[in-house]
């Protein structure tokens, strides 16, 4: 396993090292205990021990515009990318940057002419957490959406632009996370509709983009989803066609006929940056990175190799080109991110606040165990050479790394758009079937528990999600029905998440069984009873 070195916990309180990721950090001018910042004249000085690029950069031109700057994009994208290029590959390939709403990443890593740290992070023989750092240089330009949108479509119809690619969240498609339908009454939309130079969404810039590609008689491009969604390049492919047949119905076929959108599925554990992050990676660099990222060691790429305008050679990384990516995405969003919520909505009312402090809970892990072999197992395609046992071995101690203290709350954020290929697509599958589903309507259950807002301790937290109002007025109005079967009902006839689920007999049943058990006597009875083997 990569890692070099120890470090202390991850977690700690924002302003513990001193400065902050949003606006310009200290330079390491006489008289500053900080160090120097990161930028290209730091590199020859950095630790040995400390990957860097090394590559001319001024050779680097832009060929994959990347909407969505966040920190998932800088420690996946860009960590495969940065392979890519090492081995030679084309140097036609650098990245151009876009941040669609905040200018917290441009402000971080524009002093630093683009470099960042990824903070490789997992723990040796004695559990003790430890480090691997690489610096990253293949993001060449950073754009800020609001600020500069005629920019953003420029780039995206540059003659070099081969791909573009996207980490925007769920929420970032503005679609009904059921059905995946365009959100046409969203303000974004309804925006970008009428706005072509100046769009808000992802969307907006994509198409008028591609617009202009097209009326300039330039070639087309790939569209390539890193999104946790269900054939996520198939669904962006529905969402910037409705948009554009909005728009032009030209534009929409020539879109359709030329341009790609291969699926794709992407899986590493990458938590949010904290103040201690930035310390540590301080002091580790001896110079001052304004917005590392740290990640586990562990890293998966699968996509579909239909590109309209050519590659990086990323399978230099270890990602896999493949004719059909939708066996893996299913592996992924139901494996993966399924236990992984279910862990957040359980963790979170039981008081526990990170994933590896949840794994490391006897029962918890038990259930999560349980759920995935006995549940989730059966609604999996056949993955060829996939011992699915020794799988959900591997994921549980990647759960329970304790270098990453990822939280759970930022897990649980934004669950109207996740629950559904999540857990309620194999919950459908199943049911389908005839087969019982008490371990996924737990976690589903978990989810409408956390949803009033205090835990078992009595200790509140705010719902982060798009649909938050929308939620709160179905369980207000659920919670006038007379009985808990009859408020659990009403609440899943809240479409946008339960689809064609709502009001499912079978699955009311199971999640009335299951919430009645976390409200009776809680988390920790509840997990040990529904972790034992049918």
């Amino acid at each position: 396993m990569e890692g070099t070195g120890t470090l202390g916990h991850a977690g700690g309180a924002a302003g513990e090292a001193g400065f902050s990721a949003g606006g310009d950090a200290p330079d390491g001018a006489a008289g500053s205990s900080l160090p120097p910042r990161l930028d290209p004249a730091a590199l020859s000085r950095l630790p040995g021990d400390v990957m860097v690029p090394r590559y001319d950069r001024s050779e680097l031109r832009p060929g994959i515009v990347h909407l969505g700057l966040g920190s998932f994009a800088r420690a996946f994208l860009g960590v495969f990318n940065e392979t890519a290029i090492h081995a030679g590959g084309e140097p036609h390939y650098g990245i151009v940057g876009v941040s669609l709403r905040s200018p917290a990443v441009r402000d971080a890593l524009e002093p630093q002419q683009g470099l960042y740290t990824v903070a490789r992070r997992d723990a040796d023989a004695e559990g003790r957490p430890r480090q691997r750092l690489q610096v990253i240089g293949n993001l060449i330009e950073q754009l800020v959406a609001p600020e500069e949108p005629r920019a953003v479509l420029e780039a995206i119809a540059a003659p070099a632009t081969r791909i573009v690619s996207l980490t925007v969240t769920e929420k970032g498609y503005l679609h009904d996370p059921a059905s995946g339908r365009l959100q046409d009454d969203h303000p974004d939309v309804v925006h970008d509709l009428r706005e072509g130079t100046a769009p808000r969404s992802a969307l907006g810039f994509i198409v008028h983009g591609l617009a202009l590609r097209r009326s300039r008689g330039l070639p087309p491009v790939t569209l390539l989803c890193l999104d946790n969604l269900p054939h996520n390049g198939r669904t962006l492919q529905g969402l910037v066609l409705a948009f554009a047949r909005r728009i032009d119905e030209a534009l929409a076929d020539w879109i359709e006929q030329h341009c790609t959108f291969p699926n794709s599925m992407v899986d590493r554990i990458v938590p949010a940056t904290t103040e201690a992050d930035r310390a540590q990676v301080a002091a580790a660099l001896g110079c001052l990175d304004a917005w590392p990222v740290p990640a586990e060691p562990y890293m998966d790429w699968a996509v579909e190799d239909r590109f309209a305008a050519g590659r990086p050679d990323w399978h230099l990384a270890g990602a896999r080109y493949v004719a059909d990516a939708a066996p893996w995405e299913q592996l992924k969003l139901r494996a993966v991110n399924g236990s992984h919520s279910a862990l957040a909505y359980i963790g979170v009312m039981a008081g526990w606040t990170t994933v590896d402090q949840a794994v490391a809970q006897p029962e918890l892990r038990a259930f999560v165990r349980a759920m995935l072999l006995e549940e989730v197992r059966t609604t999996l395609p056949p993955l060829p050479h996939l011992d699915f046992e020794r799988y959900v071995e591997g994921l549980l101690a990647r759960f329970a790394n304790p270098a990453l203290a990822h939280r759970l709350q930022q897990i649980a954020m934004d669950g109207s758009q996740k629950l559904p290929q999540r857990l309620l697509a194999p919950i459908e599958l199943r049911l389908a079937a005839g087969l019982p589903v008490p371990r996924l309507a737990l976690a589903v259950a978990a989810w409408m528990h956390y949803l009033r807002g205090i835990d078992e301790w009595g200790r509140p937290y705010v719902i982060d999600d798009p649909l938050a109002e929308a939620l709160a007025a179905a369980r207000e109005a659920a919670q006038r029905e007379p009985t808990l079967h009859d408020r659990v009902a009403a609440l899943t006839h809240f479409t946008p998440v339960f689809g064609d689920l709502a009001g499912h007999a079978t699955l009311v049943d199971a999640l009335t069984k299951a919430l009645a058990s976390l409200q009776g006597v809680g988390v920790r009875t509840t997990l040990a009873r529904w972790s034992r083997s049918d």
